[in-house]
């Protein structure tokens, strides 16, 4: 059978790990990924890439459990193996701390992340401004690590990687039998979704080996993240704002605020600030659909739109997609994998 030619826009979290879940599980599938920009220089590179997550209000309920349960039970293997230091994936413990109890006080990921309760009075009283708090042990995510990881993982798989821009997918419909828009923010010009926008996220590396355990604030603008080489600190979620540039103003704020919860950060050296931009959508897309590209006929099959919940999401919907690639492939006519 002639390999069926699938190429994936996109090089971030979500791209790669799509990439991966086909060239792995469709073997018959030759892929190829595309994108301007590669590790270092993706958004995914900055995220604190902590796993917990938040309700999307018009995907069922089962299907999002589904998304984080794969993706932390992926990682979880990952963290418990030999890979975890050169893949930067590492289990972590801590708190997420709220000024007024949430009506959701067990939120539908609490049973898969490991150990989670709620927070003792004793334990609250480090945080005097705070009234409830929930325990649990997660998982990090270091992207600067881990999309090398998973770009190694792919290339053994027989994927392949070009760097180019993809301005247009008519530039795809003679070369690839289907494609795979994972292009996050670039999908507003791609495929000229207008529902995704932006949400600016500043943050700071800060040398602090001390720290062990995350805090996070439950509005999810201030959080402390103990990785393996740096603890980042932030942060901002400014919807709608492209600015690249670091605030210094955005800066001051995010060192009071996270010093207001530990102080002993007034004691760490800041390493680095980084900016990015959040893919932000209602709901991630993941879907498929026809696209008529000089006179032919290709499945195009879109994974992008999660936010800031990228990398929390990334495997369990790479597996979706996936399923949507295999769907595509076994309703292609014959002669086209001939």
């Amino acid at each position: 059978m002639k390999a069926v030619r699938v190429a994936v826009v996109g090089a971030g979290v979500i791209g790669l790990s799509t990439a991966v879940c086909i060239a792995e599980a469709l073997p018959f599938c030759s892929v190829t990924v595309l994108a301007e920009k590669f590790s270092p220089d993706t958004t995914s590179d900055g995220a604190a890439g902590i796993l917990f997550a938040q309700k999307f209000p018009d995907i069922p309920l089962e299907r999002q459990r589904r998304w984080f349960k794969d993706s932390f039970d992926h990682l979880l293997s990952i963290a418990q193996s030999r890979s975890s230091p050169e893949a930067g994936v590492m289990l972590s413990s801590g708190w997420q701390i709220f000024k007024e109890a949430p009506a959701d006080e067990k939120p539908f990921w609490s049973e898969f992340v490991i150990g989670f309760r709620q927070m003792t009075d004793g334990e609250l009283k480090r945080f005097p401004s705070h009234k409830f708090g929930q325990a649990f042990t997660t998982i990090k995510c270091e992207c600067s690590s881990y999309l090398p990881w998973l770009e190694k993982r792919f290339r053994k798989a027989g994927g392949q990687v070009e760097q180019k821009k993809v301005n247009d997918l008519q530039e795809l419909s003679n070369s690839f039998d289907i494609i795979v828009n994972c292009s996050g923010l670039g999908s507003k010009a791609l495929v000229c979704d207008t529902q995704i926008y932006p949400v600016r996220g500043q943050v700071l590396k800060v040398e602090a080996p001390w720290l062990k355990h995350f805090i996070r604030d439950g509005d999810g603008k201030t959080y402390i993240y103990p990785g393996i080489r740096s603890v980042t600190v932030g942060g901002t979620r400014q919807e709608g704002d492209w600015r690249l540039q670091v605030d210094q103003g955005d800066r001051a704020g995010i060192l009071e605020r996270c010093t207001e919860l530990e102080a002993s950060l007034s004691e760490a050296r800041v390493l680095g600030q980084w900016v990015g931009l959040r893919p932000s959508r209602r709901n991630p897309r993941v879907e498929r659909e026809v696209a008529q590209l000089q006179g032919r006929r290709v499945p195009v099959v879109h994974n992008y739109g999660h936010g800031g919940w990228g990398v929390t999401l990334a495997w369990g919907t790479a597996l979706d997609a996936t399923a949507l690639v295999r769907q595509c492939v076994s309703e292609m006519p014959l002669r086209a994998k001939l």
